[in-house]
């Protein structure tokens, strides 16, 4: 069994439940070193004081906040250990909402909770099915690694997961920070008409397995064919844009090639 990341309780009312945190997902990306071209030789990154060029220790390094007038606000690491949250040992439910109501925007991680003695495991057993019977997600807070998250605990398969949330106030405005945003599109139109039938068309259950990674399945064959000393194909171009002129006919088109396919 891996290794809890975390161990606390998740408490609601007088209720308390011992559970340990565990990572959800893997990354299975290709790595890569740098190295300087034509050559073996990796490249190091080192901590260097940038008016001397000297490096510097890490014992020797604090913390600063520009002020954006000139001026430094020097903190020690020690300050921030002070006004840290404690280490938190419990998973505080301050609500349960309906699972469908949280915009999945919000959602930033994912681990798995499960009981950390067999003799939890009734009680953590009956809050997974009650919460999955009624669709509802648990929003609670709780600290690890000295930062305190906003999380949703919800249940599936018997299983509870836990779900890291952004805060409110660090989700982004589109309207504020994008360009080139459209007006409200005319529904009345063939464009319209055409565009849901397309959808239509291309709609499917959601079943995960059937999605890979390709790109990192390409990034491997690469490795493959350069250690073989074979050709490397490019990919294709990606296709252009289509022309608002073109809109109908690309729609039409596309319609009839997903009814042949």
């Amino acid at each position: 069994m891996p290794r809890a990341m975390w161990t606390g309780s998740i408490t609601f009312g007088l209720v308390t439940v011992p559970v340990g945190l565990f990572s959800a997902t893997e990354d299975h990306t290709v790595h890569f070193h740098q190295y300087q071209r034509g050559t073996t030789d990796r490249i190091r990154y080192q901590r260097v004081n940038e008016r001397t060029g000297a490096e510097v220790p890490f014992s020797d390094i604090v913390r600063g906040h520009d002020e954006g007038d000139g001026q430094t606000i020097i903190v020690e690491p020690s300050e921030l250990d002070q006004i840290a949250p404690g280490r938190s040992h419990s998973i505080d439910v301050s609500a349960f909402v309906d699972l469908d109501e949280i915009d999945p925007i919000h959602f930033q991680k994912t681990y798995w909770l499960a009981p950390t003695k067999q003799e939890n495991e009734k009680v953590y057993a009956l809050l997974a099915a009650a919460m999955e019977s009624t669709n509802r997600a648990a929003i609670a807070t709780f600290v690890m690694r000295g930062k305190q998250y906003l999380c949703a605990v919800r249940a599936a398969s018997g299983v509870l997961s836990l779900e890291t949330l952004y805060y409110a106030d660090e989700i982004r405005n589109p309207h504020d920070s994008l360009d080139h945003l459209p007006e409200s599109a005319d529904t009345s139109g063939r464009e319209f008409d055409m565009a849901r039938t397309l959808i239509d068309s291309m709609s499917a259950p959601w079943q995960p397995e059937d999605y890979q990674d390709t790109y990192t399945d390409r990034v491997r064959q690469l490795i493959e064919d350069k250690r073989a000393g074979n050709e490397v194909v490019p990919e294709s171009a990606p296709p252009e844009a289509t022309d608002v002129t073109d809109l109908l006919e690309a729609l039409r088109r596309s319609v009839e090639a997903r009814k042949a396919s």
